[in-house]
């Protein structure tokens, strides 16, 4: 599974804005894995940040 999938799945389980060291720290990645995935997810539109540093599943 992809590294994007599983950063989503946690995303959208959690219900809540998650940071970076969050998400590694809930899904068991990496935390540079984590932030190349975030950042293709937020070039793909897939995710945005509600505050500074928080990303969420886009609506």
């Amino acid at each position: 599974m992809s590294a994007k999938i599983t950063i989503l799945e946690v995303m959208t389980k959690e219900g809540t804005p998650l940071n970076a060291g969050g998400i590694a720290e809930l899904s068991g990645l990496d935390r540079k894995e984590v932030d190349k995935a975030l950042k293709a997810l937020k070039d793909e539109g897939l995710i945005t940040s509600p505050k500074r540093c928080y990303w969420e599943p886009k609506k």
